[in-house]
């Protein structure tokens, strides 16, 4: 069984108390950062490790978006802001699709040649200059065309063996306050939301997403709590009135945006009362095992288990080394490259989650 928490792990090994916690049984992933990379041997040395300590394997994650959101670059390919896309796609639609899978593609082999299971991409919010944690990480500012294009990148995530995860549900970009730091407040009611911020994870649920990541923003419209404690929002509009059947991940429950939901232990609580399946707890040891305590040993989500295991990776990966000796690869990895997107790169801030 694989439990509700997704951890973090300190450094480019594993240590001791590491594997304890990963052996528990409400542990049921680990996401990885810039800190856990330093050559693709070691990291593929790092996840073969950490999907051998349990059966089912734990999942592995990490923010693999592209542009400021990158853990992994020397050895990757560095890869553009999503914004870029879009901007391509108001020159060349067709151009610009096809331009999406290739990223997407080259995204998910990478990652799949060192053992990684999924990265959490695409961003479904949209692009509008409210939103500085947003800003370039989203694809475009209209709905249907952040829709098409999102659809485009995950259906490569999907032919290269991965699953997606859409974020920040309900929408993250119109709002101006950074979630990392306080909690946003989002006044608009549901319709107008209904119109704009929500067309494109919609579509992304009719299309087969895999996952969702919800937001820390308060819709007191809608909810007087944010959306990742909402049953209004997990329940009725995302699971109920969107017929979503995937995983739903909490934001990290270690961000300012969380809180609102009282000490570690109560949020994770809130947050699986109120339908999540995975709760992300990040650069905090001490509340994992504060939460761990709270839980209990004994995983009370039944429904979670077979949503979990479709975000396996699926099929077998070469190394990354034979991967960048194919053609597809080496034509592809030149495309990008030329698209020189990102001239002021954060280096992977792993202090920038979800």
């Amino acid at each position: 069984m694989l439990g509700p928490l997704m951890i973090d792990v300190e450094g480019l090994a594993l240590d001791a108390s590491d594997r304890e916690l990963l052996r528990h049984p409400l542990v049921g992933g680990v996401i990885l950062f810039a800190r856990n990379y330093a050559e693709p041997a070691q990291l593929a040395a790092l996840t073969r490790e950490i999907h051998a300590l349990r059966e089912p394997r734990l999942l592995i994650a990490v923010d693999q978006e592209g542009g400021r959101v990158q853990r992994f670059r020397d050895g990757f390919v560095e890869l553009p802001p999503l914004a870029l896309l879009g901007e391509a796609y108001d020159r060349d639609p067709d151009a610009a699709l096809d331009l999406v899978g290739d990223c997407a593609w080259l995204m998910a082999s990478e990652l799949r040649a060192v053992g990684v299971d999924f990265s959490f991409a695409p961003v479904l919010d949209l692009r509008t200059p409210h939103s500085r944690v947003i800003g370039d990480r989203a694809f475009h500012a209209e709905p249907r065309v952040v829709a098409r294009l999102a659809q485009a990148y995950v259906g490569a995530l999907h032919r290269a063996g991965m699953a997606a995860v859409g974020k920040h549900f309900p929408g993250h970009g119109v709002v101006a306050a950074d979630s990392h730091v306080e909690l946003p407040i989002d006044p608009r009611d549901l319709l107008d939301i209904e119109q704009s911020d929500l067309l494109p994870f919609r579509a992304l649920v009719n299309a087969g997403i895999e996952g969702m990541m919800m937001a820390h923003v308060r819709y007191p419209k809608v909810d007087d709590i944010a959306a990742g404690y909402s049953r209004r929002w997990i329940g009725d509009i995302l699971r109920g009135d969107m017929h979503f059947e995937g995983v739903v991940f909490s934001d990290d429950l270690s961000m300012a945006g969380a809180e609102h939901g009282g000490g570690f232990a109560e949020r994770a609580e809130s947050a699986l009362a109120a339908g999540c399946d995975v709760l992300l707890v990040c650069n905090h040891r001490e509340a994992v095992i504060e939460i761990l305590a709270s839980l209990g040993r004994e995983a009370r989500y039944p429904q979670t288990q077979a949503r979990l295991m479709r975000m396996h990776a699926r099929g077998a990966a070469p190394p990354l080394a034979t991967l960048h000796d194919e053609p597809r690869w080496q034509r592809v990895a030149a495309r990008v490259r030329d698209l020189d997107p990102c001239p002021e790169l954060d280096l992977g801030d792993d202090n920038l989650l979800g």
